[in-house]
This record gives C-alpha cells, sequence and structure tokens, in this order.
C-alpha cells in the first residue's frame, strides 16, 4: 500500500475517530485531518489548543457548542452525493468544542496552527460559495466551504465533486514551493467517498524530476496525503467521486503552479 492513503479503520474507536492524519504521522509541519462517525445522543468533546478547527458536517445532523456559542440542529444533507452546501463549525484556537449527534453524523474535523485572530463561528450553507470549474470532462463542482476570503489563520477547506468519467484537480498543478506572489506551500488531503460505494477514484502524485511519481486507487473512505507535486484525480465511468480538501501552510492563500506539458488544456476549445 502506498504510504500517500490512509485508509479508515473497521469500525471506529471509543471517540468514534475512523480516520487520522496528524502532522507527525504525515510527515509534515501543517494539516490536520480525521473523520468521526457518531451515532445519534453521541458526544464529541474536544479543546483546540494551538489549532484553529473546521468542523464539516459532512453528512447527518447535529447540535455544537463551544465555549461561548452554541448552534442547534444543524446539517441538512444525509449524503454527501446529495451535492447540496454542508454546515461546518469554525473553532478558533484556545477554545473548546462539543458535538451531539442528532442522527447518524459524519464529521471531518480540519486542522491547522490557529493564533487566535478569529472568532468561533458558524458557517451555513447559503455563505458557502458554489462554483462550476473546468468544461466536458473536465467540468467539476466546487463548495468553498472556508476560502482565503474568510476569514481564519491557516485553514483553507474546500469539497469537490466529480461526475463519473470525468477528472478534477485538472489540469495537474501544484502548490509546494514558498515563492510567493507566483506559488504558495500549501499541504494538502482528500479524503474521498465513492457512489456507488464498491467504486474508486484514480488519483496520480508526482513532481517535475518524478522522485515523487505514484498512481493510486482510492476507495471509498479513504485519504490521499499530497505533501508536494501535482495530484490530478479521475472519476472511472460509472462513480462518481466526493473528495473534501484541507490545505494549510506558512501563508494562507493557494497559488497553483501548473504542469508546463498539460497547461494547454486549460484553454476550452473554441466552439465552431
Amino acid at each position: 500500500m502506498s504510504e500517500l492513503i490512509v485508509k479508515p479503520s473497521a469500525s471506529p474507536n471509543q471517540e468514534g475517530s475512523l480516520l487520522q492524519v496528524t502532522p507527525a504521522s504525515a510527515g509534515w509541519q501543517y494539516v490536520g485531518f480525521e473523520v468521526v462517525k457518531l451515532e445519534a445522543g453521541q458526544t464529541l468533546t474536544r479543546e483546540t489548543a494551538d489549532q484553529e478547527v473546521c468542523l464539516v458536517l459532512v453528512s447527518g445532523k447535529a447540535d455544537v457548542r463551544t465555549k461561548e456559542e452554541k448552534w442547534t440542529n444543524i446539517g441538512k444533507r444525509m449524503s454527501v452525493f446529495e451535492q447540496i452546501p454542508p454546515y461546518a463549525v469554525y473553532v478558533a484556537s484556545n477554545d473548546r468544542y462539543e458535538v451531539t449527534a442528532l442522527t447518524s453524523l459524519e464529521i471531518a474535523v480540519c486542522a491547522a496552527p490557529g493564533a487566535g485572530n478569529h472568532r468561533s463561528r458558524l458557517i451555513t450553507p447559503s455563505q458557502i460559495g458554489v462554483e462550476t470549474r473546468g468544461y466536458g470532462n473536465i467540468e467539476r463542482y466546487i463548495h468553498n466551504i472556508l476560502p482565503e476570503s474568510e476569514p481564519a489563520d491557516s485553514l483553507l477547506v474546500v469539497e469537490v465533486f466529480t461526475p463519473n468519467g470525468h477528472w478534477s484537480s485538472y489540469p495537474p498543478h501544484k502548490h509546494d514551493r514558498d515563492a510567493l506572489p507566483d506559488e504558495s506551500l500549501l499541504e494538502e488531503t482528500y479524503y474521498f467517498r465513492v457512489q456507488p460505494e464498491q467504486g474508486f477514484a484514480l488519483q496520480r502524485v508526482y513532481t517535475d524530476d518524478r522522485s515523487l511519481d505514484e498512481t493510486l486507487i482510492v476507495k471509498n473512505g479513504e485519504a490521499v496525503l499530497v505533501p508536494k507535486g501535482y495530484h490530478p484525480v479521475s472519476a472511472p465511468p460509472g462513480y462518481d467521486v466526493y473528495y473534501l480538501n484541507v490545505m494549510a501552510g506558512p501563508s494562507r492563500t493557494w497559488k497553483f503552479h501548473n504542469d508546463p506539458d498539460h497547461a494547454w488544456i486549460m484553454t476550452k476549445p473554441s466552439e465552431s
């Protein structure tokens, strides 16, 4: 198995954790990611300490409380493939959160270093930017949950729906150099869901010098680490693919560099 793929446990642990990425386990500095599954009535309570956190309600409904705020009965979609924006909660560093499941609940816990510069807050579906990128069989659908235009110290969080037979994160791009304004250094995780569940996605992760060059078969519920390099995704015919991206680095901006061999694909063919 590739060291870039993180597989979920067969069943949640006592806290409900199914899959976890830490800077230590990934061998990097910034991004933490965890998938937690709770049944109705179960509660997850954590201190954020020196991390800021974005709780994404992947599916299900919950009550969420921080030290100073409480939001009740949030959550709308019961499957990511309803393709509607989620509810999310931004939790600042030096705060705490308590999530109580009202239904079966899947939460993504997205974490990165925080500086306490922003208040904890609810992010509603109406606040999440929805866009379509690409054309033809590189068209995909984006939910900008925590983009750089919204307040946070480090985190960038986005989810992408790739229809079956389409490609995304395409043309291949990278963001592994701290070389602003041309390119930013951002570590990244991809958390995948596939419909129908027996399917798979393909993801290639490679660098210009091919010191890293892996083609991965990614199954439903698995995560991929992207420490560097280009990282395109393909959804095979018959299988729709969802992924949730978490990015963070020394500067909170997404400036990417397309693979020069494939950058021409950005130009949409003219219609005759």
